[in-house]
């Protein structure tokens, strides 16, 4: 039975404006914390198939945007019939993934997108902006998170929003990624989570 979806969802950029630390969680205790928080939006880094549509029917109870990392689904294969399962078995507003064939797909489906990028040198970096450029995902997400030199470099070449995550433990980084112009930064440390 479809899920039905609020096609009225903000976007990406308006909710990191509101609240620009993302709970990133990766076990259901870790997403009933999450649902406790101010926090507005959560990526769902890690879940079993026979779970995903009751988490996220949970953040979705108490208000929150909800992203599912397809490709950490346990039990689900990451491409175009796993995003079309998802929007029919769950009210999930958007999908991250690192493979473009699940990014196109997701924005076919209507999904919100978030399309995350490992940059560990320049040679990443090119190959970023021309994949970007095909599959024009909402957001991007920048890992590891700690690079602000990099982040502010690519944030003045794109035009879609950019989070910053991955290893992003302190107080002081959140704000220097936000500084050199991540628009929103995802964490799975909970002490980050009501900044």
């Amino acid at each position: 039975m479809p899920v039905s979806i609020d096609r009225n969802l903000p976007s990406i950029r308006t909710l990191l404006a509101a609240s620009p630390v993302i709970a990133a969680v990766r076990t259901p205790e870790a997403l009933a914390r999450a649902c406790q928080t101010d926090i507005g939006v959560l990526f769902i880094l890690h879940a079993a198939l026979s779970d995903i549509a009751e988490q996220v029917r949970m953040a979705k109870d108490m208000e929150k945007c909800v992203f599912v990392h397809a490709d950490l689904i346990e039990g689900l294969s990451a491409d175009a019939a796993a995003v079309r399962y998802l929007r029919s078995t769950t009210a999930a507003d958007g999908i991250i993934s690192t493979r473009s064939g699940v990014i196109r797909a997701a924005k076919e489906c209507g999904f919100l997108t978030v399309q995350r990028f490992f940059v560990v040198d320049s040679q990443a970096e090119e190959a970023l902006l021309r994949t970007v450029s095909q599959t024009h995902p909402d957001c991007i997400e920048l890992m590891p998170g700690i690079l602000p030199t990099v982040i502010s470099r690519l944030c003045a070449r794109l035009s879609m929003p950019v989070i910053a995550g991955g290893l992003v433990e302190t107080k002081e980084q959140v704000i220097s990624l936000l500084s050199a112009g991540a628009h929103g930064i995802s964490t799975s440390r909970e002490a980050l989570w009501t900044l």
